[in-house]
C-alpha cells in the first residue's frame, strides 16, 4: 500500500487545517488507517486512528475535541481536520495503514511520507 499526504502548510493558531492521505495499491478497506505526527527532536507520537469500516475511532488526549478523523472507502482516501490549531500542533503528519486500530506505531506497516503543518502564534 502507497500513501500520499496532502493538505499541510502554514497557519496561524485558531485556524484549520485538512490533512488528505491518499492510498493506493492495496485494499484500502481492508485496513484500519491512523495519523501520526513528529515534531523537531521528539518521537513520532499517535494523533488519531480509525478504523476499517469508519466505526471505531480514536483520538491523542491533546487533540480531543479539536481533530476529526475520517475516511472514504469509495475514494481510498483517510482525512483529518484539525480545528483551533495551536503552536503546539506543530510538527509532520504521516498517515498510516494497518490491520488493527491501534494507536502503537508498531501495529501500522505502512506510512506515508509525511506532510508539514506549521501554526505559528
Amino acid at each position: 500500500v502507497q500513501l500520499v499526504e496532502f493538505g499541510g502548510g502554514l497557519v496561524q493558531a485558531g485556524d484549520s487545517l485538512r490533512l488528505s492521505c491518499a492510498a493506493s495499491g492495496g485494499a484500502f478497506s481492508d485496513y484500519a488507517m491512523g495519523w501520526f505526527r513528529q515534531a523537531p527532536a521528539k518521537e513520532r507520537e499517535f494523533v488519531a486512528t480509525i478504523s476499517w469500516s469508519g466505526d471505531s475511532t480514536y483520538y491523542h488526549d491533546s487533540v480531543k475535541g479539536r481533530f476529526i478523523i475520517s475516511r472514504d472507502n469509495t475514494n481510498n482516501t483517510v482525512y483529518l481536520q484539525m480545528n483551533n490549531l495551536k503552536p503546539e500542533d506543530t510538527a509532520v503528519y504521516f498517515c498510516a495503514a494497518g490491520l488493527w486500530t491501534a494507536t502503537s506505531r508498531k501495529e501500522f506497516d505502512f506510512w506515508g511520507q509525511g506532510t508539514q503543518v506549521t501554526v505559528s502564534s
